[in-house]
Order: C-alpha cells, then structure tokens, then sequence
C-alpha cells in the first residue's frame, strides 16, 4: 500500500458518488441545471471536479502539464458513462502523480496566491486537503441539485 492511496480512495468516494447521481438522473436530467442564480448543472458539477483535481494534484502537486479551461468546466455537457471512463483515466494519473511526490515536501509548480494557506505555502498535503474540500462540497452540491430535478424543484 503506498501512502497516498488512502487519499485516493476518499477522492474515489466523492467522485462514485457524483457518478452515481448522474446515473441515477440520467444524461438528460444530468445536463439541467435548476432554475436558481448561478447554478450547474450536476453533469458540469463533475466534471469541473475533474479539472479540479487534474489541475491541483497532477499539474501543482507533480508538475505534469495541464491544460485546463475552467470557465468551459461549468458549461460542459456529456453522458455518465463517459464521464466515469474519465474519471477512471484521471485516477491512473493521480496514482502516478502521487507515488512521485511526498506529502511532506512542497508541490512542484506554486499554487495561485488566494490559495495558499493563511501563513505559509501549501505542502502537497495542504493542496491534497483542498482537493479533498473541493470534492466533497461539489458531491453534496450534485446530491442536492439531483434532489431539486428529481422532485420538480426549481428547473
């Protein structure tokens, strides 16, 4: 067992659960969003988390290139089961990534300043706990926002 694979199966968690929402609603209930102020869609939910994660642990924590439109991440559209195979690419990734940088040292590129801790940088531990924030606040957000769509709530 390598010590980041505890890290990697509460990542894997956030993101079954996303997944198994998507399922659940299926691709065209998925791609609605509700009917509120600023609000995603569950797909576009996911899948920026996708890019969230990429982005955070593949390109600052490991220093592999990214090439990452965010603002393109809340509008995407697409199918569950796609989506999962990316998930799945993403994790092999994330497993490299992580067996190549411990949580002690310090990630390979500088995270953007508004992100750094209140006194100090990120260690790769610090930037895997925001990962790890990101997901599980974006999991609850897709539980929530299938919820409104499979009830007729605001869409």
């Amino acid at each position: 067992m390598h010590e980041h694979d505890e890290y990697l199966y509460f990542l894997r968690r956030a993101f079954d659960g996303m997944l198994g929402a998507l399922e659940e609603l299926g691709d065209d209930l998925g791609n609605t969003a509700p009917d509120l102020p600023g609000a995603n869609s569950p797909y576009a939910i996911a899948y920026h988390c996708v890019g969230v994660a990429d982005y955070w642990l593949g390109h600052v924590v490991a220093g592999r290139r990214v090439d990452r439109d965010r603002p393109s991440e809340f509008t995407a559209k697409g199918d569950a089961r796609h989506l999962r195979r990316e998930v799945d690419a993403l994790f092999a990734r994330l497993g490299a990534d992580l067996r190549e940088v411990p949580p002690s040292e310090s990630p390979r590129n500088t995270p953007p300043a508004e992100f750094e801790g209140p006194d100090r940088p990120l260690s790769v531990r610090g930037v895997q706990l925001h990962v790890l924030e990101e997901l599980a606040q974006h999991h609850g957000q897709v539980q929530i926002t299938r919820d409104l769509l499979r009830t007729g709530g605001p869409a």
